[in-house]
């Protein structure tokens, strides 16, 4: 007879004694709260810091304390990374990264460029951004534009192994941060607009060998899901479950990109990330045989997958036959909420489509689904009857419903736009209130369709945007603090742009974040109340970091406009059009601030 009282010992020893549970260098390090040491903050993507020196009391009194010019223009999305008494810093295209000794007034230490063809950049959807470098034992992480997973040894600089992850010709690249969990490198990639069928990809630490690949849609055994063990609202997918929601061979231009940011619970062994749009952004072209929609599964999707195999444990869509370019990659954030009066382990994701979504982490139950923008107009909301035969799904206002929405017919007045009701810019969980903060989009559009053929590496889009301010709101943009557990905006703070910088929470209080007109502002977690903002050199599409060196607490921030919503400015564009509408969507922005590339560390004096 099997003990299971002792099984139950040895596996409960296991996890305590086991490293491969998570990568136990990368959680000490981010405990360490003088660190920053992941680009989410930690594994559960909170971007909530212990650091309590800065405060609601002192805020206010911060100054500069130091800049350092990162040498490249264009959007500086993600962050920097501070281990130890070192920070990395990261740019755009061509993705230098360097190493700066902050025991000796921030002198580059190394300093790594790596090669790439230029040509990469015709093929790069919205500007040439990169989302940060990740660290473990010893390794800098780096995803390049042309899909290039390098590990550099973070003293040196020195290459340590390389990965190609996708062939730029074909109109894949590089542009999201990697994430290592135990001792797997997990990259995605992006190419949606180009008919890349995009994927996931774990690569060994020490080897940088492939070790397994999840297909955004195809066949089972490329999506890597169990028909009867992996989920979706309840039910298993089912045989085929993507392969069905196609039609003929369409899925092999799927999209799906992933170049979102990840979060990982180690407890649950999972790793969790959102897919992007389906390819192309014409839905005309995408319904099946008999002309109706489809739901080209599984772009649009928040997934659920075991870090060892990569084998998906739940799956959920959330805009299924994806009209409006509503990508699905934004970042997850786990965390345990009290819903119903109980307390559940949760993700929360904060859809382009306009909806917070909170999930139980392990089951993939779908807890809430609500608008965090009420200017959302494309549906009324998410039918949460669990009886219901269209249970989980959006409910499409008739007038945007797909069958009114052919090729070379303008649909006007869609909110949100493609740019969603919040982009890539992360948003925080903080453990002092409970609440998440979430950097918004105010912004509408009007949508044609055409016909669009693929080619190999070409674009393959097929829409063309108008976008503008949502009516009867003067400011594109607002930060906002959301109560995940009831679905519910507690306070919002208007801003002229949409705020496309991601946010930070501290033990102090504070809420930081930037504005794309270059304001960097730290507000009250409580009430919204702004208590600090100074004007940086460009526009900020960065996120706010902060780290402890010398007994003093930093925060820092990079400042460099660009990133889809400042791509006029980034890459010099004047056709209102350009940009998939966002160079006239933004046309006022070069009113206040210029392009620049530069790093902005605060502190009390």
């Amino acid at each position: 007879m099997i003990d299971w009282r002792s099984c139950a010992a040895l596996v409960a020893f296991a996890a305590i004694s086991t490293p491969a549970f998570a990568n136990q260098n990368v959680v000490e390090l981010s405990r360490n709260p003088a660190n920053w040491a992941i680009q989410s903050g930690d594994y559960s993507g909170t971007r909530y810091s212990k650091l309590d020196q800065i405060t609601t009391a002192n805020v206010g009194d911060l100054k500069v304390a130091w800049t350092f010019s990162t040498g490249v223009l264009r959007g500086h999305e993600g962050g920097p990374l501070v281990i130890g008494n070192i920070m990395y810093v990261h740019t755009p295209f061509p993705n230098t990264v360097m190493a700066l000794d902050l025991d000796h007034e921030q002198k580059i230490i190394w300093k790594y460029e790596p090669k790439q063809d230029s040509s990469v950049v015709a093929v790069m959807c919205c500007d040439t951004v990169n989302r940060g470098v990740q660290y473990a034992e010893g390794k800098i992480l780096l995803h390049t534009a042309d899909t290039s997973l390098l590990a550099l040894d973070a003293k040196t600089g020195k290459e340590v192994w390389k990965a190609v992850d996708g062939d730029p010709k074909q109109g894949a690249t590089g542009t999201g941060a990697p994430l290592v969990v135990k001792d797997k490198v997990i990259v995605g990639i992006s190419g949606g607009e180009f008919g890349v069928r995009c994927y996931l990809t774990a690569y060994d630490l020490n080897s940088g060998k492939k070790v397994w690949r999840a297909y955004s849609m195809g066949p089972d055994s490329d999506i890597l899901v169990d028909p009867e063990k992996t989920m979706s609202l309840g039910k298993p997918v089912g045989e085929n479950s993507s392969l069905k929601t196609w039609n003929g061979d369409q899925w092999k231009i799927g999209g799906g990109p992933t170049w979102g940011y990840m979060a990982y619970d180690p407890d649950l062994n999972l790793i969790y990330y959102g897919t992007g749009n389906p390819s192309t952004w014409n839905p005309a072209q995408r319904v099946g045989p008999d002309g109706k929609p489809i739901d080209q599964k599984w772009a649009m999707t928040i997934f659920a997958r075991d870090v060892d195999t990569g084998m998906a444990r739940w799956a959920y869509q959330m805009t299924p036959f994806d009209q409006w370019d509503y990508d699905g990659i934004n970042e997850p954030i786990l965390a345990t909420l009290d819903i119903g009066g109980a307390k559940r382990k949760t993700v929360t994701h904060f859809d382009r489509n306009g909806y917070g979504y909170t999930w139980d982490r392990a089951t993939g139950e779908l807890l809430v689904a609500r608008k965090f923008d009420p200017l959302v107009n494309w549906s009324s909301g998410i039918d949460m009857n669990k009886a219901s035969p269209t249970y989980g799904r959006p409910k499409l206002v008739k007038k945007y419903e797909p069958i009114k929405t052919g090729t070379d017919e303008t649909t006007k007045g869609i909110c949100p736009s493609s740019l969603g009701a919040k982009n890539e810019q992360p948003a925080s969980y903080s453990k002092l209130t409970g609440l998440f903060y979430v950097p918004t989009n105010h912004v509408c559009m009007d949508y044609e369709p055409f016909k669009v053929r693929y080619t190999a590496g070409q674009p393959y889009v097929g829409a063309t945007l108008t976008m503008y301010p949502a009516p009867d709101t003067p400011n594109l943009g607002s930060f906002i603090a959301w109560d995940g557990a009831k679905g519910k905006i507690v306070w919002s703070k208007p801003e002229r742009f949409s705020v496309w910088s991601g946010a930070l929470t501290t033990a102090g209080g504070i809420a930081f974040y930037g504005t794309l007109e270059g304001y960097f502002k730290a507000v009250d977690q409580r009430t919204g109340e702004e208590l600090f903002k100074f004007k940086t050199p460009s526009g900020i599409v960065g996120n706010a970091m902060t780290y402890m060196h010398g007994g003093k607490q930093y925060v820092a921030v990079y400042s460099g406009v660009g990133g889809w919503a400042g791509i006029g400015l980034a890459a010099g564009l004047t056709d209102p059009e350009d940009g998939s509408g966002a160079v006239g969507g933004f046309a006022s922005l070069k009113s206040y601030t210029a392009t620049g590339g530069s790093l902005t560390a605060f502190a009390l004096p």
